[in-house]
């Protein structure tokens, strides 16, 4: 038996993307994403779904090689919003070296994932909206976890990576 997907209605959309948060709110972060894919599907390049598609998304991040970096990606470059393709593209390296911290991964690669959330965050803190902070306050977390960890070996490490030598 084949189970064909079924369409929503246009006039369903902003009901369903309701639905998306409180999916996210309940830390059921697929939910939220087959929402947003049933939003997509009625409405390809819907500015809000794509948002919140790639955060759904992202809140799946585990840190394994197998995350779907490259679908979040795709989804914020479809953002039309220069400012909001900026910031949340920072989230997507933001979120990605949180998850590769948590599975433990080498430090070296989660201070380039860091720096470049943070170089999004400055680009997007330019073109901000008038008192719209989200930027600064991001930049501010990833700067706070660079240095709660400057004490570890991370700096070492990534010297000892850059000089070609991998061994502790």
């Amino acid at each position: 038996m084949e189970f064909k997907l079924k369409t929503i209605s246009p006039e369903g959309i902003e009901a369903a993307l309701s639905k998306v948060e409180l999916y996210r709110f309940l830390n059921e972060p697929e939910e939220a994403e087959s929402i947003c894919q049933d939003v997509l599907a009625v409405e390809p390049g819907h500015q809000l779904a794509l948002r919140f598609l790639g955060l759904a998304i992202t809140d799946q991040f585990s840190g394994d090689p197998t995350d779907r970096y490259a679908e979040v990606e795709n989804a914020f470059q479809q953002l039309t919003d220069h400012y909001e393709k900026l910031y949340y593209t920072g989230l997507l390296y933001e979120r990605r070296a949180k998850a590769q911290l948590r599975a433990r991964r080498p430090p070296h690669t989660l201070l380039v994932l860091l720096e470049e959330a943070m170089r999004c965050y400055e680009e997007a803190e330019k073109i901000r909206p008038t008192g719209n902070d989200d930027p600064i306050l991001r930049w501010n977390r990833c700067a706070r976890l660079i240095h709660a960890h400057a004490e570890s070996d991370w700096h070492r490490e990534v010297e000892l990576f850059e000089m070609g030598d991998t061994a502790p």
